[in-house]
């Protein structure tokens, strides 16, 4: 078993950190191996402590290293999405004097002209999708290789994002002793999955709800169009439950889990079950629906916010609606939940489903994020890979990557590497949205 037929998913959570290990067989993933570690060190998506982070990353891996029986060294890494700023880039170069065959050196130099820019010294380029390449004035082309020009240009996507999140997120991999093949941003994997081939052409918002933050982001033309970050997730609904119950978190988080729903008005008053009171000797016996409106106040609120920037964006008109996946979505009512509150000021009920992966072993919405590694890596292009190689750090085509593992038995050698003033953000990202 080759490398390149092996991908190693690490998914870096504020409540979890999840590793999957996949075999590509005959074009289809076979997953081999999963690990699930409680997370330490994150605050809100992002690390703030690197150490704890490392040891959970290390304890994860060593999960499924044991289940596929194989020893992991590189792995495929999702950023968050926390302050991702998308731009519209070009890049053009003379491929000679006369007409000549391009090459692979002519696509990375075409990509290199177009990462020609000032950014602030506190961002950090993440990656860069090619959209297309013009050769002499023909356009639409996905790959140039081999065909005669002059004159090559390349559209794209660059994806940006603070130079504290991305160090963090590396140093924390390589302290777990690990290699980063390449990182991808977060939302453009789950989106591999969760969303289908028309929901990601037509037009779809997927929204992530984990456990410390929630991300909602706009695929478009196979394209991530715009994000938009809520600070609260799941932990927050625990949070609660804990406070307005006085009960340990441990327990409320158990509380949240066995008799938790998003729908108040689906919860019986009469259904009712003990809860550990701190203080008390004896537990409180409470009701269902008074559990639901708890959990129902703190998801009314992220929605109500994220609807609020959806909205301004004009994103919850497109055709394909709403997909909602994450951990926080395992709650029942979550679906009729999210299209009550991202249905106001609307004639009609916004469509609303909820995606959980079908795979073995993997049928929780929470795999969501570390499944859609996988997949991206499995569908790497030769393009994406030369694109990527310009990158001033090591990663991969935010749409594309790929990642490696050994065995332990007989270790296998690494593949090689591929040689004014402006508007508002919002305006800047969807002003040609349906183009």
């Amino acid at each position: 078993m080759g490398n390149r037929d092996l991908y190693v998913g690490l998914d870096i959570g504020t409540t979890s950190i999840k590793v999957i290990v996949a075999e590509s067989v005959q074009g289809s993933l076979n997953v081999i191996g999963v690990g699930s570690q409680r997370s330490e060190g994150l605050s809100r998506g992002v690390i703030v402590d690197i150490d704890k982070v490392a040891g959970a990353i290390q304890g994860a891996v060593a999960q499924a290293e044991e289940k596929a029986s194989i020893k992991i060294s590189e792995v495929v890494a999702g950023v968050p999405a926390n302050a991702l700023q998308i731009e519209p880039v070009t890049g053009m170069i003379a491929v000679g004097d006369q007409s000549k065959e391009i090459q692979d050196a002519d696509v990375r130099a075409v990509a290199a002209a177009a990462l020609v820019r000032n950014l602030p010294p506190e961002r950090e380029i993440l990656s860069l999708t090619p959209d297309e390449f013009i050769v002499d004035g023909f356009d639409g082309i996905k790959d140039p290789r081999n065909m005669v020009g002059v004159r090559l240009e390349m559209h794209g996507l660059l994806f940006t994002v603070p130079k504290t999140v991305l160090h963090n997120t590396k140093k924390a991999i390589e302290k777990a002793g690990l290699t980063i093949r390449c990182m991808v941003v977060a939302p453009l994997a789950a989106a591999q999955v969760a969303l289908s081939d028309g929901e990601q052409d037509f037009g779809t918002v997927l929204i992530d709800i984990g456990g410390g933050q929630t991300t909602a982001a706009v695929i478009h033309d196979h394209k991530l169009k715009f994000t938009a970050v809520d600070p609260e997730g799941g932990e927050y609904v625990t949070k609660d439950i804990s406070q307005v119950l006085n009960t340990d978190f441990k327990d409320a988080e158990k509380l949240k889990r066995d008799y938790g729903t998003a729908d108040s008005l689906a919860a019986a008053e009469g259904n009712r079950f003990p809860v550990t009171v701190v203080g008390k000797t004896e537990p409180a016996m409470i009701s269902e629906k008074y559990l639901a409106e708890i959990i129902e106040a703190r998801m009314t609120q992220i929605f109500d916010r994220l609807h609020s920037a959806l909205t301004q964006a004009k994103a919850l008109d497109l055709p394909g609606g709403v997909v909602i996946t994450g951990g926080t979505t395992a709650l029942p009512g979550i679906e009729a939940l999210a299209q009550d509150v991202l249905s106001q000021g609307r004639d009609q009920a916004l469509a609303v489903k909820r995606f959980m992966p079908d795979e073995m072993g993997l049928r929780h919405p929470a795999f969501t994020q570390a499944l859609g590694l996988i997949t991206a890596a499995a569908k790497m292009t030769d393009i994406d890979i030369l694109v990527a190689a310009v990158l001033p750090t090591p990663v991969a085509a935010a749409t594309q990557t790929t990642a490696t593992a050994t065995s332990q038995a007989a270790p296998q050698p690494q593949a090689p590497e591929p040689k004014e003033k402006k508007p508002s953000a919002l305006r800047r990202f969807f002003g040609n949205f349906f183009e």
